[in-house]
């Protein structure tokens, strides 16, 4: 009992420092905070300042736990000076970077290393902050002192007994590892990825406000080794304006304004494949898909001969659909460049007078979606918490006992709460349902497990687990609309239907490089004002925004790496994607692989849909083939360039 009372204090210790040196941060730049209290909840920044200080604490003071464990009574000095020396690092970095605050905006990450490593008068810059930041000098010096003595008296008034058995030591052991990973992961249950530093947007009004709830040490150590944009010097500052920029900047008075609602649909793993409206070549012509009410909305909107994904994963979509950002090595959210200042649907049109909301039926928080959402400029967050509220969508019964609310009664929440919003608004869903495990409500076992059409079993037989699951959803957006046809602001509204990426595959067109990548991307307008029809242009999440906002008459300049749908020539469309370690281009009739450093497969994709015709070899120098090379280049630089220098919002 002494050994866990000792523990408890030394971490109750911990978090007392960390909390005293964010205390210092804050007062240190107030400037920048003077409006902390006022736009935030204490009680939230509190919150996200013990999820993150937990993380790190469990990271660090791990040895210290071990030495307060299984160390003897008389060399238990040992772990008052590990204690000291552990924490004062972390006190040490938390209050040096409360001082390059004002440069960067944002926690030091651990490119701080890549960032001076070439600089020859950093010592001299060190001591010059040292002088000028006395104060902060002398706090860490105070506190230290303070660690070291709270520390040993506390192993010495909680020492463990000389007859002590050695089991009682091993059940603290057991105890602890739990808790530590728990610690370390931001919480428990399948939908918590471990905590990173862009979670922090989620307990702070504005972007900025993230580092206040961030710790330095927790940021570094979450980013080691996700310096992932090093920029590549393909072209001279010149060239590569001449070539490519992501920046969109539309001509004042050429587009009519339209005040149109926007609902964007990002349904889980709805790859293109179960769509039978964009695969009737498939199985000698006989395919039919697995969602009937998709097909229907296919007739009557705007779709492409090709449209793909930026990535794989759920944690890409949000960035690229919303704000025209790819995924290039690793997921945005997980790399330092989450903590940019990021621009989007939401925070180009909330300015308008839009009302901005997204809805998603897991655990507030999960996923990081809420994060991102703040960040990016939605106003209003509905997730499990907010539907629970309402019991007249069923409550904690509607839970899928995994992942979220099932999809049926999320989107009739989702549909009916628009209609307490004012117009117009932009609003997203992320549903849940399509995913792993594969399943479906019980009352609807019966009829989608080895459904075939429904009464008149014209359907295909479910030939994989997910099948089931995307006929539920397909049921459910069809439920969703008929809702809401029956709310006011239904015919003033622009529908995108997207996937967030693909899932099992059947046909093998589907399981290449770039088939993978193959989403739906349905642009609906019930008013029959915007464009119908399939469109043989290529298609990409990130086209989502621009195409959105030009229709939309929106005149402010934005960043995204996509294009206008619907006043591009289709044969000048593109869509671009990485997939372990290969970026690839589609443009026109081609598909070309690169690995940053050379071109490694050029693919004629329409008539080899298989790929099994690397003509690199044969193609490589052609005009085509070298201005797709270049194009890719100029994306991946800009891309790179602009992540590191904090440039996804234009400033000017």
């Amino acid at each position: 009992m002494t050994r866990l009372i000792s523990i408890i204090l030394h971490l109750l210790l911990a978090y007392a420092v960390l909390m005293a040196a964010r205390v210092a941060y804050v007062a240190e730049n107030w400037s920048a905070f003077s409006n902390l209290f006022a736009d935030n909840s204490t009680g939230t920044l509190l919150r996200g300042s013990l999820l993150f200080d937990t993380s790190l604490i469990m990271y660090a003071d791990s040895i210290v736990v071990l030495a307060l464990i299984f160390l003897p009574r008389r060399r238990l000095n040992i772990a008052t000076w590990l204690f000291t020396a552990v924490n004062a690092l972390c006190l040490a970095m938390n209050l040096a970077d409360a001082v390059y605050f004002k440069y960067t905006g944002h926690r030091t990450t651990c490119t701080v290393f890549s960032e001076f490593s070439n600089e020859g008068n950093l010592a001299k810059v060190m001591l010059t902050e040292t002088v000028t930041h006395w104060y902060l000098f002398l706090l860490a010096a105070v506190l230290t002192a303070a660690m070291f003595y709270i520390s040993r008296r506390i192993t010495r008034r909680f020492a463990p007994s000389p007859h002590e058995k050695l089991w009682r030591q091993f059940v603290l052991l057991v105890i602890y590892i739990p808790l530590c990973v728990t610690g370390i992961r931001g919480g428990v249950g399948r939908a918590v990825r471990p905590v990173t530093i862009s979670n922090a947007n989620q307990y702070v009004a504005h972007p900025a406000e993230a580092a206040v709830v961030l710790n330095t040490p927790f940021s570094m150590l979450r980013t080691i080794g996700k310096n992932v944009f090093a920029e590549p010097k393909y072209f001279t500052a010149a060239e590569l304006d001449s070539i490519y920029t992501p920046v969109h900047r539309p001509m004042a008075g050429t587009v009519a304004v339209r005040r149109k609602n926007v609902v964007v649909l990002i349904v889980e793993s709805f790859g293109r494949e179960y769509i039978g409206a964009f695969n009737r070549h498939l199985d000698n012509g006989t395919y039919k898909g697995y969602t009937p009410f998709t097909d229907s909305l296919c007739n009557v909107s705007l779709t492409f001969d090709c449209s793909y994904a930026n990535g794989r994963k759920s944690i890409d979509a949000m960035p690229s659909i919303l704000s025209g950002i790819p995924q290039f090595i690793e997921p945005f959210f997980l790399t330092p460049a989450s903590l940019n200042d990021v621009g989007g649907m939401a925070a180009s049109l909330a300015p308008e007078g839009y009302a901005t909301a997204f809805f998603h039926g897991a655990a507030n928080g999960s996923m990081g979606f809420e994060a991102f959402a703040k960040a990016t400029g939605f106003q209003t967050y509905y997730g499990r918490t907010e539907f629970d509220a309402e019991p007249r969508y069923g409550g904690e019964k509607a839970f899928d006992g995994t992942w979220a609310i099932w999809d049926e009664p999320f989107l009739q929440f989702y549909a009916e709460k628009m209609t307490e919003l004012r117009e117009p608004f932009l609003t997203t869903v992320f549903t849940a349902s399509s995913h792993h495990p594969y399943k479906v409500p019980e009352e609807y076992e019966g009829i989608y497990t080895d459904w075939q059409g429904g009464a008149s079993s014209t359907g295909p037989k479910n030939t994989n687990p997910i099948h089931k699951c995307i006929r539920y959803t397909d049921m459910s957006l069809r439920r969703f609309f008929e809702t809401a046809r029956r709310q006011p602001w239904y015919t003033n509204t622009i529908f995108v239907i997207t996937a967030d990426h693909t899932n099992i595959f059947d046909h093998d067109e589907y399981a290449t490089d770039l088939g993978l990548f193959s989403a739906p991307i349905i642009f609906f307008d019930p008013s029959g004002e915007m464009p119908r029809g399939r469109s043989h242009a290529i298609a990409q999440h990130t086209d989502i925004m621009p195409t959105i906002l030009s229709y939309l008459g929106c005149k402010k300049p934005y960043v995204a790496w996509g294009i206008d749908l619907l006043n591009t020539p289709a044969d000048e469309t593109w869509a671009v994607s990485y997939n372990a370690g290969i970026y690839q281009l589609v443009a026109g009739d081609i598909l070309i692989q690169h690995d940053g450093t050379q071109l490694k497969a050029v693919y004629l994709f329409r008539t080899d849909p298989l790929l099994r015709r690397n003509l690199l070899a044969k193609m490589k120098d052609k005009p085509e083939v070298k201005a797709a090379e270049t194009k890719l280049k100029a994306i991946i630089q800009t891309y790179m360039q602009r992540m590191n220098d904090n440039r996804l919002v234009v400033r000017d």
